[in-house]
């Protein structure tokens, strides 16, 4: 189950949203450098990060980046225990979106991009 967020301007308008939820990933998917960090499991858990999303007469004010700082925060400040966030980008913009915000890709699926949650930590101390 997703829980969703939605980003409502002062006028009422949706702006943007995003959903956070719980997965799971196979050690065998990440990159070799990822895995020598983390327990060996066959699956570790992981943050979803949702459709994001920015309604099109709201697009290049930074909503975007906003949304993304947002979400990251959200799965920061959890207490279920999360290794990344990951995202799976819906076209090549998107992908190249998350790259700029320090996603790496996953090394056979390059539209799934992750972002470790030592590296989201970072962020917010």
């Amino acid at each position: 189950m997703a829980a969703p967020f939605v980003f409502v301007l002062s006028d009422g308008a949706i702006a943007g949203y995003y959903t956070l939820s719980s997965t799971a990933v196979n050690l065998g998917e990440l990159p070799e450098e990822a895995v020598r960090k983390l327990p060996r499991y066959p699956l570790v858990p992981a943050t979803l990060l949702g459709r994001l999303a920015v309604d099109r007469r709201h697009q290049g004010k930074g909503y975007g980046r906003y949304l993304l700082a947002d979400a990251l925060f959200r799965a920061v400040r959890s207490e279920i225990a999360s290794f990344a966030v990951i995202v799976d980008a819906k076209d090549h913009n998107a992908r190249r979106f998350y790259e700029r915000e320090s996603f790496l890709p996953f090394p056979d699926r390059l539209m799934r991009l992750f972002r470790p949650m030592a590296d989201v930590e970072r962020l917010f101390q």
